[in-house]
């Protein structure tokens, strides 16, 4: 690096020590193996936590790793619990670091955590849910917003942290919007993954589909129900719940994240999209935001207004492509930096600079271009 004359700076990047890497169940091998990756790659020792769903698939893609090369004492996995894992892992004076994607409530936790263990001041890599919505304006073709509003709130059975959870429409174009919307939803079958013909799998637990089945009779009380498909008799057995669509008058009423099969409609006037814009940032949240219009001005008002990871203009909002697309957001929807973007590794390294003085030296060639073991 340049410097005074008679000077060389050289800078150095190398790992914090041992990263714990915290993943979610809902990409159970992506995030997983993202994370893992990353870790490694920036030389750090590796603690690899999935989520206490999903511990078989972890257990292939770790033995995979060691098989591959990567030492077993540099890689380690830890199934289980998360709170009683987590309880001893973020206490431990070896720990260089946390990479998380979870739920906002999760990350909080570890947060806190961190904060009070003392000594070193310790990075987080957090990645975590959000309130998505898709605004749709009368200059949008519907036939587009609404296929893409489909696969964005019921892919995946909703179990998206990017899936959309919320719909700004338009007062002119709402009718129609919401009538193909409906629709659509009444198509979609709900089944066995397996089957090809299958839209919507189950949601991941018991658990799960008991806050879901919850937040449905709730709205079904303070909301307009505008379609709640019947459940198959086949599928009455399992974790599953039937895609809905729910009419508020406002977004007031979600105070946090439904990560299920559930969307929910606002109707907006069109001098009122700035409105709509603070109303997003007022949730705290943002992660994922698509916007449906032909209109320039109007996809640029909101790039300029609300405060999001990842906007998608005229698309889904879901399945941000790693390399071109990275993806993470802020506020209580993370962190950063962006998985897939240019500067997630240098997180989980440190930095350190070297400053030679070459006069004084006397022009020794080693020592200005010493290695700094790393």
């Amino acid at each position: 690096m340049p410097g005074p004359t008679g000077e060389l700076n050289q800078l150095y990047l190398h790992g914090r020590g041992v990263f714990a890497c915290i993943a979610p169940w809902n990409f159970p091998l992506a995030i997983f193996t993202g994370q893992m990756a990353a870790a490694l790659a920036a030389g750090n020792a590796l603690l690899a936590k999935p989520a206490e769903q999903t511990p078989l698939i972890a257990y292939e893609a770790v033995k995979l790793m060691h098989q591959a090369g990567v030492p077993a004492q540099v890689l380690s996995l830890l199934p289980g619990d998360g709170a009683r894992i987590g309880g001893t892992l973020l206490k431990h004076p070896l720990l260089g670091g946390v990479a998380f994607t979870g739920s906002t409530q999760t990350a909080h936790i570890i947060n806190r955590a961190l904060a009070a263990r003392g000594g070193a001041i310790l990075p987080l890599i957090a990645e975590t849910g959000g309130i998505n919505a898709m605004i749709v304006d009368s200059s949008a073709l519907p036939e587009q917003a609404v296929r893409d509003l489909i696969m964005s709130a019921f892919d995946s059975a909703g179990q998206r942290c990017s899936a959309a959870r919320i719909l700004f429409v338009q007062e002119e174009a709402a009718k129609r919007t919401i009538d193909m919307l409906a629709g659509a939803a009444a198509e979609l079958k709900v089944g066995d993954p397996l089957d090809f013909s299958t839209d919507v799998g189950p949601v991941i637990d018991e658990e799960a589909r008991e806050r879901l089945e919850a937040h449905k009779v709730r709205m079904a009380r303070e909301a307009k129900p505008l379609i709640d498909l019947a459940m198959p008799a086949e599928c009455k057995a399992g974790t599953f719940v039937t895609p809905a669509i729910y009419e508020l008058a406002s977004i007031e009423p979600l105070k946090e994240e439904v990560f299920g099969p559930c969307l929910h409609v606002v109707r907006y006037k069109a001098d009122r999209l700035d409105k709509v814009c603070e109303a997003l940032n007022a949730t705290g949240y943002g992660l994922t935001l698509g916007v449906h219009s032909r209109i320039e001005d109007t996809i640029e008002q909101v790039a300029r207004s609300v405060r999001v990871g990842n906007m998608y203009v005229n698309r889904n909002q879901i399945g941000a492509i790693v390399g071109s697309q990275p993806f993470g957001g802020e506020g209580l929807s993370g962190t950063g930096p962006k998985a897939g973007g240019p500067h997630y590794l240098y997180r989980f390294a440190a930095e350190r600079v070297l400053s030679v003085d070459t006069t004084a030296s006397g022009g020794n060639a080693a020592l200005m271009s010493m290695e700094v073991e790393r």
